[in-house]
């Protein structure tokens, strides 16, 4: 009997093979391809329009896996049409390894699964209202925004959600935006449920992939809690997906296959036929655009836990106040952040730029160091004394000959977190202080770094975003951004609304367990309408705004936006290619064609990258049109093209 097997690599049709046992849709085989052995998913339709002959061959065996369930094969079929990515590929976000699909010791489980456990955390009117509303609309595949104030304990809401549904023997899966929030919230889970969630990400052992895996898969996992790849788990008994800081940019995945984890964790449920809840402080446009059309159900929590209040927000004015040469900290900053020390407060200093400086160059030669393979600026880390990549990872001794005499003489051009640590550690030689990077908090020792900054042994620290990203640290009262302007250029049209997101989930870190709290902002634009945005209490005031431009411009979530890069490594040639490539797709494709224009980004990874930009109706036939066109078209050998469908950055 012939089956159509689909296998985890580059086409977008299953191939043909054949069997004297009987099988069916879903089920996990062992087949030969080429001269390996590859394990494949009886699919749901055979290749289409295969005038080829070929001889077919046989399957080796059945796999003693769980069959994937139909509802996921709908789901990859829709998400590869979706994102236009060949169904091969999204079935390898499924399977990530072969060696996965082996028998797994039952002791790995016996902490993973769900029991009835009493916590003693006792809710309060508004949560126990928002829990009340979410229970009515989670029956069912539902979208249910719980917005709410940062510090508002959204958690142990939907905690509660999820227990529901756990009581019902059904599987949870929480998405987080950052691998390094797992841990804290790890602990949060288990203290709350009495059973540990299993862990998702990039960062876990290939060993302990497997465990989980195959763990989903037979129902042995009660919750995940995961990074964007968990959403693709293959899941014996879904029954809820919620996706925390749903606003949060991380949650595009922009290399590879490129998708929008929460889209697609909105799509899943929607096959799966289960509810889905997006928790968030400020909901992305997108998402209140959805809440005002009434597509999206929303709950929200008005006040901080245990009536903590909101922080006070002061603006200290650069213009008036003469920063020393090569200084960032203002005197005025350092008297407030003394008071706060001397309360035993715990201060941040929130600069969003790794490294020690952004620019490096020699006043001798005026050679600035820039990434051989990127056109982009090297950053220099101090720390690990090299200039290094932020993109490809690139690294390079600072020590160099110079083209006029001996040595180069280096002037570092602004300031990174490790250049603030330093003028921090000038100012304050007694307190301890630590940096909160993702150079230092995605390292084994981190959380031995959480536990201390928990428990205010860390006085100071210096942040990047990363530490906006839903961290509880209770000691946390005064937070000072460096300037807030230099986070306020880009050139994306989602630069406002990222700015309103970050600063409001900056601002909540501080004063979370009832204590007087302060925001101080340094800038050079006292007039600034980003600090009038973040600082008013109700960011709806500003995502209505941004709607208004969005339509009026036809713009996101008001039509779709496909990205078409080109790659090569000659730039003429890719120029050519690239103007070739549009004139074909002219009067063929549904949408309008802008381009084709250099990325802001022009080089990365020693390929030149050439952008054209697709705006269309917002709906399937865009992408299945377009889909046909670039089957179609064959690109020069050395040429690649990647598409982003809803794209976020325009780098």
């Amino acid at each position: 009997m012939k089956y159509p097997i689909l296998l985890p690599n580059i086409f977008n049709h299953p191939f043909t093979y054949e069997s004297d046992i009987e099988l069916k849709i879903g089920d996990f085989v062992e087949v030969p391809f080429g001269k390996t052995k590859i394990t494949g998913v009886v699919w749901d339709e055979f290749e289409k329009n295969s005038s080829k002959k070929f001889k077919i061959k046989k399957i080796i065996s059945k796999l003693d896996i769980p069959s994937l369930k139909k509802n996921t094969l709908n789901f990859l079929n829709w998400f590869s049409e979706y994102n236009i990515v060949p169904k091969g590929m999204a079935l390898k976000l499924v399977l990530t390894n072969d060696k996965e699909l082996k028998n797994i010791d039952q002791k790995f489980y016996d902490n993973l699964v769900f029991n009835d456990h009493n916590n003693i955390i006792k809710l309060t009117n508004d949560q126990r209202k928002c829990l009340e509303e979410i229970n009515n609309f989670n029956k069912k595949f539902n979208v249910h925004v719980l917005q709410g104030t940062t510090g508002s304990g959204k958690t142990f809401v939907y905690f509660e959600a999820l227990k529901k549904i756990l009581e019902k023997g059904h599987q949870g899966l929480i998405l987080l935006p950052e691998i390094g929030l797992t841990t804290q919230f790890e602990k949060k889970f288990t203290e709350f449920f009495g059973f540990k969630p299993a862990i998702w990400h990039s960062g876990i052992t290939k060993k302990n992939k497997k465990i989980v895996w195959h763990g989903i898969i037979r129902g042995k996992i009660s919750v995940v809690i995961g990074a964007r790849s968990s959403l693709f788990l293959p899941f014996k008994n879904l029954g809820l997906i919620i996706v925390d800081e749903e606003h949060d940019q991380s949650y595009k995945q922009d290399e590879g296959v490129i998708y929008n984890a929460r889209d697609m964790a909105i799509s899943r449920a929607s096959f799966e036929k289960i509810p889905v809840n997006l928790i968030t402080s400020v909901p992305s446009v997108e998402t209140y655009e959805n809440i005002k059309n009434e597509k999206y159900s929303i709950s929200k929590l008005e006040q901080r836990y245990q009536n903590a209040s909101l922080p006070n927000y002061e603006i200290i004015n650069l213009k008036q106040i003469k920063l020393q040469k090569q200084t960032w900290l203002s005197k005025e900053i350092i008297q407030k952040v003394n008071s706060h020390l001397e309360k035993k407060d715990q201060v941040l200093f929130f600069l969003n730029r790794r490294g020690f400086s952004p620019n490096v160059f020699c006043k001798k030669c005026l050679n600035s160091f820039s990434c051989p393979n990127c056109s982009i600026n090297l950053v220099y880390h101090k720390s690990k004394n090299n200039l290094m990549c932020h993109y490809c990872g690139f690294k390079t001794s600072l020590i160099r000959n110079c083209s006029q005499e001996e040595n180069c003489d280096f002037v570092f051009c602004g300031p990174g977190v490790e250049r603030i640590s330093e003028e921090v550690k000038k100012n304050f030689p007694n307190k301890k202080i630590e940096i909160f990077s993702s150079d230092t908090m995605n390292k084994k020792n981190s959380r031995e770094k959480l536990e201390k900054i928990i428990n205010n042994e860390i006085e100071i620290l210096v942040g990047t975003q990363l530490i906006s990203k839903g961290f509880h640290f209770p000691n946390l009262n005064c937070i000072v951004v460096i300037d807030i302007d230099l986070s306020s250029y880009g050139h994306d049209l989602r630069g406002a609304e990222k700015n309103l997101q970050l600063y409001h989930q900056l601002a909540g870190r501080a004063g979370r367990t009832g204590r007087s709290s302060t925001v101080y902002f340094q800038t050079y634009n006292s007039n600034s309408t980003t600090i009038t945005d973040i600082t008013n209490k109700n960011p709806n005031i500003f995502l209505e705004k941004e709607i208004e431009i969005r339509k009026k411009n036809n713009l996101p979530p008001f039509q779709r936006f496909i990205s078409l890069i080109l790659t090569g490594e000659n730039e003429n040639k890719l120029e050519k290619e690239a103007i070739k490539f549009k004139l074909f797709l002219e009067n063929k494709l549904i949408g309008k064609i802008l381009g084709p224009v250099s990325a802001p980004i022009s080089r990365l990874k020693r390929k030149y990258r050439i952008r054209l930009l697709i705006r269309g109706p917002k709906n399937m036939k865009l992408q299945k049109n377009l889909y046909t066109l670039i089957t179609k078209y064959k690109f020069l050998a050395g040429i690649k093209l990647s598409v982003d469908v809803d794209p976020i950055s325009f780098n």
